[in-house]
C-alpha cells in the first residue's frame, strides 16, 4: 500500500503513455482506510486520500477507450478492500432488550462516509461506462464480489444503501451471465429474513431493483419466476416489520398480476394467508395491497377465490377499528372491482350482508354507517329483490340465534337449579 505523504501528479500533467501506470499508484493510494471514529487522526493522508478519488471518479467519467484489464483489477481491489468493511455496530439482540423501537431509531451515519461516498461514486461510474466490456470486467465483479455487496445491503446508512442499490441494477443490466445468479443470491437473503431473522435493513432497496426486473420478465413467465412469486414475495407479507417495505412489495407483486392475470387467484390466497389478525395498520396496508391487485384481476380469477375473498372482507367491513372498515368499504369505490362484484352479487351479497347490516344498525363510527349504507344502495339499486331474500335471511337467521340463545340460557338455569336442589351445601 502506497503510504507516501507526497502528492501524485495529476492526470493532465503525463503523457498518455504514463496514465495507466498513474492510475494503478492513485488507486494503491486509495486502498489505504483511515479510522473516521477519531476525527484528528491522519488528516492530512485523509484529505490526500478524498482529493485522488475524486481524480479517479474524473479519469472514470471522462475514459475515452477500452478499460484495460489492469485498470479492471485495480478499481475491483480498491473498491473491495474499502467497501467490504467488518462494520460493528451495537447488537439488534442488546437494542431490543433495551426496549429501544429499532423502527423509530435514527439510521446509524457511517462517519466514514465522506470516503465511501466517493469510492461508490468511481465503483458506479466504471459499472454504468460504455468503456467497461463486461465479458473481461466479469472476471473481476465475480459472484464473490456480487455476494459481498450483497452483504452490504444490510447497512444502517440509507445512503450507502441507495448507492448499493443503484449500482446492482447497473450490474444486473450489463452482466447478463450474472443475472439468475443475483436472482438466487436475493431470493435467499428473502428466505432468511423470512424464516429465521426477520431483521435486515435493505429490503425495500433489494424489492426496488426486483420491481424493474419483474417489469422486464418475458412472457410467458419462467416457472422459476412463479416460484420466486410463491416462495418469496407472497410470505414477506409476514414479518412484523412489514411495514418498512410494504409499498415495493406491493408494486412487484402488483406487477406481476398484470403480466399474468393467471396469478390473481394465488397472489389473493396468500394475501388471506398472511393477513393480519390483531394488527389494524398492517390491516389496512394489505386492504390497500388487496384493491391494487383486484385492479388487474379478471372475471376467471376473480371468481376462484371470491369466496374466501369476501369472507375476510366482510370482517374487515365489521372491524371495530374504524380505518380497516373503511378501507374494506372504499373497495366499492373502484368501478372495475365493483363491476366484478356486480357480476358475482349472488354468491358475494349473501356472504357480506351481516356485516352489512350489524354496520348500518349500530357500527360507532359515522362515517363508516355512511359508507355501509352507499354499499348497499349499489345491491338495492341493482337486484332490490334479491336484496330483500338476503334481508329476510338474516333477519330469520337472528331470530333463529336469539331463540338459540335464550334455550342455552334456559338451559343453563335449569342445570344451576338443579344443581343447587341436589346440593344444598352449595347454597
Amino acid at each position: 500500500v502506497y503510504h507516501s505523504n507526497e502528492p501524485l501528479p495529476a492526470f493532465k500533467d503525463v503523457p498518455v503513455s504514463e496514465k495507466q501506470n498513474l492510475f494503478v499508484r492513485k488507486a494503491t493510494l486509495c486502498c489505504a482506510v483511515y479510522d473516521f471514529a477519531d476525527p484528528t487522526k491522519n488528516l492530512k493522508e485523509k484529505e490526500m486520500k478524498r482529493q485522488t478519488l475524486m481524480e479517479l471518479v474524473d479519469y472514470v467519467t471522462s475514459a475515452n477507450g477500452k478499460f484495460s484489464e489492469v485498470i479492471m483489477l485495480e478499481i475491483s481491489k480498491m473498491v473491495a478492500i474499502n467497501l467490504f468493511r467488518s462494520s460493528n455496530p451495537t447488537p439488534r439482540e442488546n437494542k431490543a432488550i433495551e426496549g429501544v423501537d429499532m423502527e423509530e431509531e435514527e439510521p446509524l451515519m457511517d462517519p466514514a462516509w465522506s470516503h465511501l461516498q466517493i469510492v461508490y461514486e468511481v465503483f458506479l461510474r466504471f459499472v454504468a461506462s460504455q468503456e467497461t466490456d463486461a465479458k473481461l470486467a466479469k472476471r473481476y465483479i465475480d459472484h464473490s464480489f456480487i455476494l459481498k455487496l450483497l452483504d452490504l445491503f444490510d447497512s444502517e446508512d440509507p445512503r450507502e444503501r441507495d448507492y448499493l442499490k443503484t449500482i446492482l441494477h447497473r450490474i444486473y443490466g450489463k452482466f447478463m451471465v450474472h443475472r439468475p445468479f443475483i436472482r438466487k443470491a436475493i431470493n435467499n437473503i428473502f428466505y432468511r429474513f423470512i424464516f429465521e431473522t426477520e431483521k435486515h435493513n435493505g429490503i425495500a432497496e433489494l424489492l426496488e431493483i426486483l420491481g424493474s426486473i419483474i417489469n422486464g420478465f418475458a412472457l410467458p413467465l419462467k416457472e422459476e419466476h412463479k416460484l420466486f412469486l410463491l416462495r418469496a414475495l407472497i410470505p414477506l407479507h409476514k414479518p412484523k416489520c412489514v411495514a418498512m417495505y410494504h409499498q415495493q412489495l406491493s408494486y412487484c407483486i402488483t406487477q406481476f398480476v398484470e403480466k399474468d392475470c393467471k396469478l390473481a387467484d394465488t397472489v389473493i390466497r396468500g394475501l388471506l394467508k398472511y393477513w393480519p389478525i390483531t394488527n389494524s395498520s398492517k390491516e389496512v396496508m394489505f386492504l390497500g395491497e388487496l384493491e391494487e391487485v383486484l385492479e388487474a384481476t379478471q372475471l376467471a380469477e376473480f371468481q376462484r377465490c371470491m369466496v374466501p375473498l369476501f369472507h375476510q372482507i366482510a370482517s374487515s367491513m365489521n372491524s371495530s377499528h374504524f380505518q380497516v372498515a373503511e378501507r374494506a368499504l372504499f373497495l366499492w369505490n373502484n368501478d372495475h372491482i365493483e363491476n366484478l362484484i356486480k357480476q358475482n352479487y349472488k354468491v358475494i351479497l349473501p356472504i357480506i350482508f351481516p356485516a352489512l347490516e350489524r354496520n348500518a344498525r349500530g357500527h360507532w363510527n359515522q362515517a363508516v354507517r355512511s359508507l355501509t349504507l352507499n354499499v348497499r344502495k349499489i345491491f338495492t339499486d341493482h337486484d332490490s329483490a334479491f336484496f330483500g331474500e338476503c334481508m329476510q335471511k338474516f333477519d330469520d337467521d337472528e331470530l333463529k340465534q336469539e331463540e338459540s340463545s335464550s334455550k342455552r340460557e334456559a338451559l343453563w338455569k335449569r342445570l344451576e337449579e338443579m344443581g343447587g336442589e341436589s346440593n344444598p351445601s352449595v347454597l
